[in-house]
């Protein structure tokens, strides 16, 4: 059985005076309107402050060291699973403990797991292309970089289905077709340019076929149609040097739309 609701801290300083003026423990728990047992314990547990003494529970298997070398661990193999973690401190430690004590302690230390965030790989090769074209335009002038057009392309996929990567389901409900995530080999899918410069925005416009450096002067030749403003602009970018394109994230859910639009 659980204990009662704790003592407020200005009684236990009247208990201990009562007390030592030889009034007895009954007469304090009557006037006090408290157990017998209740004012007995306060005053063998009197200390000299009236604070309450700290609950003797059972001690973390894991201490803080142990907790700090879990920490290390966690962000040496970040890719590591919660099962492959609880191996280690098994062996490490050597003391046994469950999955769920080794995930508490992940918490503890203020770790979660979560998904992880997808980003282009780029080889060194690649990185070394970057350098070099922000080396060559590093003495650019702002009224230079306001000639030039900058364009993205992304390619669009159309699902249809219950896409979601997580079912709520029971274990013998694995082969339910409810609980099936559907994919097809080559769905629906297009290309979609765009382009942004410091005049602003220009149009979205659909490519079927892949979009590349060599290909962007035939597609805007015969893309229709092209603004006189972005054919311009895309002169003026070709005559002083193209950058590299870069994600002009903040119209793709523009291009989303538009995609789906244009599918369907």
């Amino acid at each position: 059985m659980g204990g009662g609701s704790p003592i407020p801290p200005m009684l236990r300083p009247k208990i201990v005076e009562q007390y030592q003026k030889g009034v007895s423990q009954r007469k304090i728990a009557k006037s006090l309107k408290l157990s017998s047992s209740t004012v007995r314990n306060i005053i063998q547990r009197e200390s000299g402050t009236i604070s309450v003494r700290k609950g003797q529970g059972r001690k973390t298997i894991l201490d803080a060291r142990d907790l700090r070398a879990l920490r290390r661990h966690c962000i040496t193999y970040r890719n590591a699973t919660v099962m492959e973690i609880t191996t280690w401190v098994q062996e490490y430690f050597h003391k046994t403990l469950s999955v769920n004590t080794i995930h508490r302690a992940i918490r503890r230390r203020r770790l979660k797991l979560y998904r992880s965030k997808k980003k282009p790989y780029l080889n060194m090769i690649q990185k070394r292309r970057h350098f070099l074209w922000a080396k060559a335009h590093l003495k650019w002038t702002v009224a230079k970089w306001k000639t030039v057009l900058w364009s993205d392309q992304s390619k669009f996929e159309v699902l249809f289905g219950k896409l979601g990567r997580h079912v709520i389901r029971t274990k013998e409900d694995k082969d339910n077709p409810s609980c099936y995530q559907r994919s097809v080999q080559k769905p629906a899918s297009l290309m979609v340019w765009g382009c942004m410069s410091a005049c602003g925005m220009g149009s979205l416009h659909i490519w079927k076929g892949t979009i590349n450096a060599e290909s962007v002067p035939t597609f805007l030749e015969s893309a229709s149609p092209l603004t006189r403003r972005e054919s311009s602009l895309h002169s003026k970018g070709e005559a002083s040097g193209s950058p590299p394109s870069i994600n002009t994230s903040r119209f793709l859910c523009r291009v989303f739309v538009f995609a789906i639009a244009h599918v369907c």
